[in-house]
């Protein structure tokens, strides 16, 4: 909406520098014509598709592929409570100490590297911070969208994520 506004007032400050510069002119229908011309281009110009915006996606988070962030990252203490793929998202659930869970921060980094096996498989670090003290114990679920870990040629990848109890089958 602030841009077509935006738009309007450079038109309306364009006309007016134009009138300074030249006069008033003597027929200002053909003035109010040439504006609403200008208009309705603008507003049609307005409508296009909506077809190249990106899809959001009903995950939470983006896996993060990055080795260097794979080979460094450490994470805190939680219990891995379960975890399930459907489509793209991969939902990993976790109980931890802290007040609340809300300030809790989870990420899913691949190491970038595919072991070429039957099928393929990935590296993976789910590295989790908890910075609450508190003692109380809650759960707590977070979706990460997989699509960047697909492998062209391939319809599944193991995923073989450090600290889970068995390697997840991701078909897509």
């Amino acid at each position: 909406m602030f841009g077509v506004v935006h738009f309007f007032s450079l038109i309306n400050a364009t006309f007016l520098r134009y009138f300074h510069l030249i006069g008033k002119p003597k027929d200002m229908r053909v003035t109010k014509r040439i504006l609403i011309m200008v208009c309705c281009m603008a507003l049609f110009m307005n409508t296009q598709c909506d077809d190249d915006e990106m899809q959001a996606s009903p995950c939470d988070q983006t896996v993060v592929v990055d080795a260097g962030f794979y080979e460094t990252a450490e994470t805190d203490v939680y219990e891995y409570i379960g975890s399930e793929i459907v489509d793209n998202c991969l939902t990993i659930e976790i109980a931890a100490s802290g007040c609340d869970g809300h300030s809790w921060s989870m990420v899913l980094v691949d190491s970038g590297s595919v072991a070429e096996s039957l099928p393929e498989q990935r590296y993976l670090k789910f590295v989790f911070g908890n910075d609450e003290t508190c003692l109380a114990v809650f759960s707590r679920s977070r979706s990460f969208d997989l699509t960047a870990l697909q492998v062209e040629g391939s319809n599944d990848i193991l995923l073989n994520i450090e600290g889970f109890p068995e390697p997840l089958l991701y078909s897509y």
